[in-house]
C-alpha cells in the first residue's frame, strides 16, 4: 500500500464532501487506527478501500451526530460575556425604584394617573384628555407637574 498517496486521496475525498481540513485529518487518522486494529485480527485484502470506506462512514456518522445533537465547539473558541448587572447595580436600581415609588405616592391621584397613562401606557395627551374629560393643555400641565416633582424628588439618586 502506498501510504502517503492513499492518505492524501482519502483526505481529498473528505474535503470534497464538505469536511474541514482539521476534521478530514482526524477522520483519516481514525480510519488508520481502525485498520490497524482490524488487521490484528484478520487479513485485509484491500487496505486502501477499507480505509476509504471507514473514513467516509466516520464522516457520515459525524454529520448525523452534529445534526441530531448540534455542533460542538471547543471551549477555547468561545468567549462568554456576562451581561447581567452586578450585585451593586441591582441593589442601587431597587433603591431607586423604591424611591420613585415613594415619589409617585406623593403625587395627587389625578396627576399620578395622567402621568402613568402617558409614560407607562403610552397614551397621547389627546387620548388622556378624552378619557378624563380634560383639555389637552390640562393634561400637559399634569404631566409637566409630575415630571418636575419626580425629578426633584429623585435628584441625587
Amino acid at each position: 500500500m502506498k501510504l502517503p498517496q492513499t492518505l492524501e486521496h482519502i483526505r481529498a475525498a473528505l474535503l470534497r464532501r464538505g469536511r474541514s481540513v482539521h476534521d478530514a485529518d482526524d477522520l483519516v487518522q481514525e480510519a488508520w487506527v481502525r485498520l490497524a486494529c482490524y488487521e490484528g485480527e484478520q487479513v485485509v485484502a484491500k487496505p486502501e478501500a477499507f480505509m476509504m470506506r471507514t473514513a467516509l462512514n466516520l464522516s457520515i456518522d459525524a454529520h448525523r451526530s452534529s445534526v441530531c445533537h448540534g455542533e460542538q465547539l471547543m471551549v477555547d473558541e468561545v468567549v462568554l460575556l456576562d451581561t447581567a448587572p452586578g450585585t451593586e447595580a441591582i441593589v442601587l436600581a431597587r433603591e431607586r425604584m423604591a424611591r420613585l415609588s415613594l415619589g409617585l405616592g406623593r403625587l395627587t391621584d389625578k396627576t399620578r394617573d395622567i402621568f402613568l397613562s402617558h409614560r407607562i401606557d403610552g397614551l397621547t395627551y389627546q387620548e388622556i384628555a378624552q378619557n378624563h374629560g380634560l383639555s389637552t393643555s390640562t393634561v400637559e400641565k399634569h404631566v409637566a407637574k409630575a415630571t418636575l416633582q419626580l425629578t426633584s424628588w429623585m435628584e441625587g439618586w
